[in-house]
């Protein structure tokens, strides 16, 4: 049961991770070429549809199963791989709330800019920067944690 859930922890970071990591590198810069009218469509539909049952499913998973993997007796792991996963989890976890404190606020905010009436150009100069900044920070935590978490895995056993 510890290794089917150390692999579950494994696989449900590097899902989360690959995930962040696409949003970076190739939906952002994506987005980043459109009018500040495309740019605010587009992350307004992007806002609506990715909190969905799958992704938060992933989401939630790289948080559950890591800490499962904690919970249940792994007799034969050293307490580096011990370590490395209580590390791996707590950078997952750290980016849950940088996701929480920083960009769902501004998700928030670009959703309630609709209803407001924003113009377009104030909205994504209120937006663009600062959520990159915090998606590449919650980025580069999930994926050192992912990183973490799969060392875990493959570092020998006392």
């Amino acid at each position: 049961m510890a290794t089917l859930l150390l692999v579950l922890a494994v696989v449900a970071t590097g899902l989360y991770a690959g995930f962040m990591l696409i949003f970076l590198t190739g939906i952002m810069p994506a987005l980043a070429r459109l009018t500040d009218e495309q740019f605010v469509a587009a992350m307004r539909r992007i806002n609506e549809e990715v909190p969905g049952a799958v992704f938060v499913s992933v989401m939630l998973a790289s948080v559950v199963f890591p800490v499962a993997a904690l919970a249940v007796p792994g007799d034969d792991r050293s307490g580096t791989q011990w370590g490395l996963l209580g590390a791996g989890l707590a950078c997952v976890v750290v980016n849950h709330l940088v996701t929480v404190a920083g960009n769902i606020p501004l998700n928030n905010a670009l959703a309630a800019s609709e209803q407001a009436g924003t113009g377009d150009r104030q909205v994504r100069e209120a937006l663009e920067a600062r959520w990159n900044r915090l998606h590449l920070v919650r980025t580069l935590l999930v994926t050192v944690g992912f990183v973490l978490v799969a060392s875990s895995a493959v570092v020998g056993g006392s």
